[in-house]
């Protein structure tokens, strides 16, 4: 736990870098910090290092930790959600990051609603290489949620999530991130009112710094600076 302070400066350092070479502020560029499966303290230790944003995957675990969490941090659901845990959802986190049907997104925004919060804001998850083993929306289906988003009150649609391909052919990985961010601008070109694209979540510790410079404004960093998963 002692080196998550040492692991995030060096993770700051990288998106900077990164940023950087493609000519964009490091500033505009979030880290999100993936708490699955490490304990509270370790959150609280890399608040105290500067993590603003944590990330993590499912209701069960993350709901006693956020109230185990004294640190005033921004939560974020970066996991898939079934429409049976969207209720503890809205309660939990700020954003959900992993809206991907009309139904879940029209689920939220009733739920926000019903208990008189404003948000959470979301960000719908896309499948642009169509992998059966990844969950998102394909971009050729993507109009209904945007639909859905127009008629939301309380949640506000922010852009997109995604993920690469677990593969070491960075070509591949690089088309993924860059095929999402042409179709945030296709969408922004749209000019839907509560649909925005100003967020794109794309990159992970294997391939954040390829996803800065295509364009990513949140990156989702687990191991590389929580260390290996316990």
């Amino acid at each position: 736990m002692d080196d998550i302070g040492s692991r995030f400066q060096a993770a700051t350092a990288r998106v900077a870098e990164a940023a950087v070479r493609v000519g964009r502020d490091p500033a505009d560029v979030t880290i999100v910090a993936v708490s699955k499966r490490f304990p509270a303290s370790y959150v609280e230790a890399a608040a105290a290092a500067g993590v603003t944003d944590v990330g993590e995957n499912r209701i069960q675990e993350a709901e006693p930790k956020i109230q185990e969490v004294t640190a005033p941090v921004r939560w974020r659901l970066v996991g898939s959600l079934q429409s049976n845990k969207a209720r503890r959802a809205v309660s939990l986190f700020d954003a959900i990051d992993s809206v991907d049907s009309p139904r879940l997104l029209r689920r939220l925004d009733a739920l926000a609603l019903e208990q008189g919060v404003d948000g959470p804001e979301a960000l719908i998850q896309v499948n642009v290489t169509g992998e059966a083993t990844k969950h998102g929306v394909a971009p050729g289906e993507i109009e209904p949620l945007l639909e859905a988003a127009e008629e939301c009150r309380a949640v506000r649609v922010a852009g997109l999530m995604t993920m690469a391909p677990f593969t070491e052919d960075e070509s591949v990985v690089r088309d993924c991130f860059r095929r999402t961010h042409d179709l945030a601008r296709g969408i922004e070109a749209m000019g839907h009112r509560r649909a925005c694209m100003d967020q794109l979540s794309m990159g992970m510790t294997g391939d954040f710094e390829i996803a800065i410079e295509e364009g990513a404004t949140i990156v989702r960093l687990g191991t590389a600076i929580f260390g290996q998963r316990p």
